[in-house]
């Protein structure tokens, strides 16, 4: 019997763990630093990157829930320029770093896509389409404007392109194929599904910006039909993430199809969750004598 592996491959982006830290739960992975061993990670997705900075949304930004957490950030973070600042210490994290990215035009990710595409390091680049706490209509839910939008992308680059998806469609799986079509190399499934959270003591919503994005576990279970539907109809690289606390979570997403899982709301609970879940599953596919992976995704819903 081989030894039980862990590591991935993502289309050429070779992982030595499928647990992918998610985007805006790790800032830029520096902050994680003193709290998580990035041996125990595939690739971090940075908080995504906008041609200029922005504020983000008014506080409060975040509102707990009975199970899971509301956010309403509104893609905080120092633009461009402010990344490529932090870029030489970002670079020296242990892991593979992905850049998620949003463009207001095509202009923005013309100039974004000229800068990323000189860093021999970056291997991968996700185009979030689907941030539900922006004023402007989630662009993945509109299947024309998706196909035009990441054909235009695939011509800017020779990364592998990523694309992040709403949960938010009537149906996920033309999406997802109109997508693919037009070029995106790995779907990421899914985003975060709109919600609100009121404060009865002020009678008003409780969030800055009124509305944000519901993740964790009450989630779980919505993304895994997404993932499987998604798997069963496209046969496509997946990066699964919703509601992935614990070993047995990240199994079910692999098993609906996902190569690729993402942690969110997890890192904000144990900032080393990422350790612990691969671990588990690591004794999980020793006990049941798996030696890759590969074996189990998509074998869950025969």
């Amino acid at each position: 019997m081989e030894k039980s592996d862990l590591r991935v491959k993502i289309k050429s982006l070779q992982l030595r763990s499928p647990l992918i830290l998610c985007s805006g739960t790790a800032g830029f992975g520096l902050e994680l630093k003193p709290y998580l061993d990035f041996k125990y990670v595939g690739a971090l997705i940075t908080k995504t990157i906008t041609l200029n900075k922005r504020g983000g949304n008014p506080p409060p930004r975040i509102a707990e829930t009975s199970s899971g957490v509301i956010n309403s950030i509104g893609l905080e973070n120092p633009g461009l320029r402010g990344f490529l600042t932090q870029w030489p210490e970002i670079k020296k994290l242990p892991v593979q770093i992905i850049v998620s990215i949003y463009g207001e035009n095509k202009r923005e990710y013309e100039i974004i896509f000229r800068e990323l595409n000189r860093i021999k390091e970056i291997k991968a680049v996700e185009v979030n389409l689907s941030c539900p706490n922006l004023e402007k209509k989630i662009i993945s839910q509109d299947k024309k404007k998706s196909f035009s939008l990441v054909r235009y992308l695939r011509g800017l680059t020779k990364k592998i392109l990523i694309v992040k998806l709403s949960p938010e469609v009537s149906d996920i799986v033309e999406i997802a194929k109109s997508i693919l079509k037009a070029g995106a190399d790995v779907l990421s499934l899914t985003n975060t599904f709109s919600a609100l959270k009121i404060d009865i003591g002020k009678r008003k919503p409780f969030l800055g910006n009124i509305f944000g994005g519901l993740s964790g576990p009450a989630i779980k279970p919505l993304v895994l039909y997404r993932v499987y539907k998604v798997y069963q109809a496209l046969r496509c690289p997946i990066i699964a993430s919703g509601g992935v606390l614990n070993y047995k979570d990240a199994l079910e997403f692999i098993l609906a199809g996902a190569i690729g899982i993402g942690l969110g709301t997890a890192n904000l609970v144990e900032p080393d969750s990422a350790e612990i879940i691969f671990k588990d599953l690591l004794s999980y596919m020793k006990k049941n004598k798996i030696s890759s992976l590969k074996n189990l995704v998509g074998n869950g819903c025969k």
